[in-house]
């Protein structure tokens, strides 16, 4: 059974720095696309960022450009969110899924998330 488990989420001050991780198993995603979403109180679940199967290309929400990066590394069946100069509007439950196509929605595999909490 596939399963996308993220890690890394917290507490932080505004300006501060985390590193999500997200781990995938029961199947190798090394040719899927994977993507970071997040979802804050009483807002709809948004795009953050995703990369190719390769890690060639990458797409970023207008939002977080400049300040987050995706990156992966297939070998470990591992995708990362570095989200550098966080700001309390980032505050959100972050989750990591992968698709077989490079897109900002409907992607097939989902994990359960990691809470993120940036205070000012």
């Amino acid at each position: 059974q596939a399963q996308l488990v993220e890690s890394g989420g917290g507490l932080v001050q505004a300006g501060e720095s985390l590193r999500l991780s997200c781990a995938a198993s029961g199947r190798t995603f090394s040719n899927y696309a994977m993507g970071w979403f997040r979802q804050a109180p009483g807002k709809e679940r948004e795009f953050v960022a995703a990369v190719t199967w390769s890690g060639a290309i990458t797409h970023y929400a207008d939002s977080v450009k400049g300040r987050f990066t995706i990156s992966r590394d297939n070998a470990k069946n591992t995708v990362y969110l570095q989200m550098n100069s966080l700001k309390p509007e980032d505050t959100a439950v972050y989750y990591c899924a992968a698709d077989r196509t490079l897109r900002k929605k409907d992607y097939d595999y989902w994990g359960q998330g990691t809470q993120v909490t940036v205070s000012s």
